[in-house]
């Protein structure tokens, strides 16, 4: 068991790390963005040790858009309120929009995976990838419907992982599945609350 903990030591505090990340998430926590950095840096090596290839470049992404999603929190909402930015919901224009990006970056992956890497799952890395990505920046703007994605990338990802036999992060994933439902019921519930406070009595 110590010698099982000390091989995958990086994947368990990664592992912990993704967790405490969704908890400020679901809360609308703005430290949720520097923990998000610090989880992306671990598992790009993560990812570049099992071959993982889109999942790690996900990662550096994420490095990215933290740090874009820690900058519109804090500035980007009413006012230049750090509290500012309420929860929207998608509109139909931008999910059109949104959809057609999500399937060219899908379909790029799916090249670039079965052309020039040795990924063992090419289509379902690529999808849970470019899911992934649509939900994050999403996620920047507060966008309520992102947890639809979440819930469908997050269940996608753990029967992956379970294959490749990552488990400290399958179970992660089984979290990230679970807690994306609940995430899903707090935000709705509060823009729910949010627009009967607006609309008055």
């Amino acid at each position: 068991m110590i010698d099982w903990i000390q091989a995958h030591y990086i994947e368990i505090i990664g592992a912990i790390t993704g967790l405490v990340f969704l908890y400020l998430e679901i809360k609308q926590n703005i430290w949720l963005w520097p923990v998000g950095i610090i989880t992306s840096a671990l598992y790009i090596y993560i990812f570049f040790t099992t071959k993982f290839y889109a999942d790690m470049s996900l990662q550096f992404y994420y490095l990215a858009v933290s740090i874009y999603g820690w900058w519109h929190w804090l500035y980007g909402g009413r006012n230049g309120k750090s509290d500012g930015l309420p929860i929207i919901r998608l509109k139909s224009g931008l999910a059109i929009a949104l959809l057609a990006i999500t399937v060219a970056i899908f379909v790029l992956l799916v090249y670039v995976l079965i052309n020039f890497t040795d990924s063992p799952v090419p289509y379902g890395d690529a999808f849970t990838t470019a899911l992934s990505i649509t939900a994050t920046w999403m996620l920047t703007r507060k966008i309520l419907d992102m947890w639809w994605l979440w819930m469908l990338a997050n269940a996608v990802s753990l029967g992956l992982y379970i294959y490749k036999g990552l488990y400290p992060t399958s179970v992660l994933f089984f979290f990230y599945f679970t807690m994306s439902i609940v995430g899903y019921l707090q935000w709705k519930k509060h823009y729910t609350s949010t627009c009967l406070r607006q609309a008055g009595p």
